[in-house]
């Protein structure tokens, strides 16, 4: 675990978690305002770390729910879901909290749908493109035990370390 409580991918316990598929968030087992904390506490674990996307399951929670912050609009998705991807794909460079000091080119879909529900368990369908895009499938791919190593074309430190 990193100082911001950010699970990695080196500690045995903690690879188990990021590896596995995680469990339908069921709003029904959660208060308002443990849903409010949930989302406070992951906000903050991300800033702190500098991160743009953190899954819960990057803080050692086994539920569907994500967040990002690629600009300046802060997303909370519960139970999402990749609907539509288009075929135009991009080839951009990735780097994960989980995976420190490491960075790789990964192949995407440009645009997607993508559903799920928000804080209030209200479905919602959110159109993305760019970095926006990418921010949701890379987070997406945490919930269902997939890491950006998975699908770099080649794996890199980061050269200050």
């Amino acid at each position: 675990m990193t100082k911001e409580g950010i699970w990695i991918i080196t500690e045995k316990k903690e690879v188990k978690l990021l590896r596995k598929k995680t469990a339908k968030f069921d709003f029904s087992k959660h208060s308002r305002k443990e849903i409010q904390t949930l989302i406070k506490t992951m906000r903050e674990a991300m800033k702190a770390a500098g991160g743009i996307g953190l899954s819960a399951n990057q803080i050692g929670l086994d539920i569907k729910v994500f967040i990002a912050q690629p600009e300046n609009k802060f997303y909370a998705v519960f139970n999402p879901e990749l609907a539509k991807e288009s075929s135009e794909e991009a080839l951009m460079e990735e780097g994960c909290l989980s995976v420190p000091s490491r960075y790789g080119a990964v192949q995407r879909p440009e645009k997607v749908t993508l559903i799920g529900q928000d804080s209030n368990g209200k479905k919602i369908k959110i159109k993305a493109w760019g970095i926006l895009a990418r921010v949701f499938q890379h987070e997406t791919d945490h919930l269902n035990g997939i890491l950006f190593t998975d699908k770099a074309e080649k794996i890199e430190k980061t050269k200050n370390q």
